[in-house]
């Protein structure tokens, strides 16, 4: 009998991250998947739409029949070819299609005939998904959070990442959290980063962890939403504040937003690399101009461009500097002490990143 994966195997499966088949159409992989899927579908969009119109005229078995119309000889051979080599490459594959229903028992059964076995989800991407939806509700309700604090370019993405137990939700969102956040890689879409979360809770090691570590963030990054009831739990969490330098939290971030980023056009298009990367620094400043006001935005827009145009790097790299440091001490740092007096009850600690790591490794059992 062919084997199936119950929802009690579920973590294991999700922590070892174990290669996934999915087998939905395409248009339902881009709404939402698990990042060691690889999307084969058994329909692909069009057949899917042509079989759901055909099983609403006349039932589900005038549907099926259609399917295997539609996905026969060449189709049919291709597809399987296809399915194969991925297990071939991926022993360890299970599959899955949107419920573990007809398409992924039909790709198993197929597979089967050749003698190779491939292992269900029971209940398909669906009761994953709910899984890991529940283990977000779960560990909201049942573990404690201590949230990293700081002033903008702190540096507080870099210390979350050197604790053990800790969630970059950043990371996970591919966005830096603010106006000049983005990336050039794409947001993953919002089911997306909602798996990627549950699955990276699982893989901690709560049995041993005092507190969660996550950084100080509004609900919104990008256009993505962190869960409310994982935010809700980060709001109620008691704060940790990194202190660091002015000059410091400006070093921080030329290297993550100009050098970094400047590096990633490079990476992805050589040949407009500049060009791009003129009009997402100009785009960033643009979206927050109301709230800087006219007089402010024309000013650092005046000192970017400059930096912009100039050939030397060591120039380019001082201007630059000199708008971060306005920036951080007229716009970030106001906004900052501002949000900060509301949460002033509930700082528990303060202290430099050295300090911060020892009393963090104290605070988890020295497990960091």
């Amino acid at each position: 009998m062919p084997v199936t994966i119950p929802e009690s195997a579920f973590s294991e499966l999700l922590i070892n991250d174990t290669p996934m088949l999915d087998v939905r159409a395409p248009l339902e992989f881009q709404r939402g998947s698990f990042p060691t899927a690889r999307n084969l579908p058994l329909l692909n969009d069009d057949e899917r739409q042509e079989i759901g119109k055909q099983y609403k005229a006349a039932g589900q078995q005038a549907s099926i029949q259609l399917a295997h119309e539609l996905v026969s000889d060449e189709t049919k051979e291709q597809r399987i070819l296809n399915w194969q080599k991925f297990v071939e490459e991926n022993p360890a594959a299970v599959i899955y299609c949107f419920r573990g229903g007809l398409r992924s028992n039909t790709v198993q059964r197929w597979l089967q005939e050749l003698g190779i076995s491939v292992p269900l989800i029971e209940g398909g991407y669906k009761a994953l998904r709910r899984y890991l939806i529940q283990n977000i509700d779960t560990v909201s309700a049942d573990s404690q959070f201590m949230i990293v604090g700081g002033k903008t370019g702190s540096g507080k993405t870099h210390l979350v990442n050197t604790l053990k137990f800790s969630i970059d939700l950043e990371g996970l969102a591919n966005h830096r959290g603010s106006a000049f956040g983005r990336r050039i890689r794409p947001q993953p879409t919002q089911i997306d980063f909602e798996n990627r979360l549950g699955i990276s809770l699982l893989k901690l090691p709560f049995q041993r962890a005092q507190h969660i570590f996550l950084e100080d963030e509004s609900r919104a990054i990008g256009s993505l939403s962190i869960p409310k009831t994982f935010h809700d739990k980060m709001n109620a969490s008691p704060l940790a504040m990194l202190e660091v330098s002015l000059q410091d939290r400006v070093e921080t971030i030329y290297r993550d937003y100009i050098y970094s980023n400047y590096q990633d056009f490079l990476n992805s298009e050589p040949n407009k690399a500049s060009a791009d990367f003129s009009d997402f620094l100009l785009g960033s400043l643009l979206r927050i101009q109301k709230r800087l006001g006219t007089e402010k935005y024309q000013q650092l827009k005046s000192i970017m461009e400059n930096a912009l145009q100039q050939v030397d790097e060591q120039e380019a790299a001082a201007l630059h500097r000199r708008w971060i440091e306005c920036l951080l001490q007229d716009y970030y740092d106001p906004m900052y002490e501002y949000q900060m007096n509301k949460k002033l009850n509930r700082v528990i600690y303060r202290g430099y990143k050295d300090e911060f790591i020892a009393w963090a490794s104290h605070l988890n059992n020295r497990q960091v």
